[in-house]
């Protein structure tokens, strides 16, 4: 029961939009124990990367439950510009998922 209250407060807080997203919110980088890799969303509507030399976020906005981040993709010789859009599944103080399409991300604020 204690579960199912934290999960409709949690869903409460995303829908109301009351949870301040910005921040630096981190993962484990799969396969690399002991290392983070993820993003920074500061106030003023920039981004950028956290331990992804190959992913640089430029830019973020928030609509309800989405939120929309751009930025590029480099490597190989070439710089390709991205939109990322993901569902927001969990906002919590500590606790940030994400979804896109079947693939679910689970970040940590720092």
């Amino acid at each position: 029961m204690k579960k199912l209250i934290s999960v409709l407060c949690a869903l409460f807080l995303v829908a109301c939009g009351d949870t301040d997203i910005s921040g630096t919110w981190t993962q484990p980088v799969p396969g690399m124990a002991g290392l983070n890799q993820g993003f920074t969303l500061n106030t003023d509507g920039t981004a950028s990367s956290v331990n992804m030399a190959t992913l640089a976020y430029d830019t973020w906005r928030r609509d309800g439950d989405t939120i929309i981040m751009t930025g590029r993709s480099i490597g190989n010789g070439q710089t390709i510009e991205f939109t990322e859009t993901y569902t927001i599944e969990q906002l919590t103080p500590d606790t940030l998922v994400l979804r896109n399409g079947d693939a679910t991300f689970t970040y940590s604020r720092e």
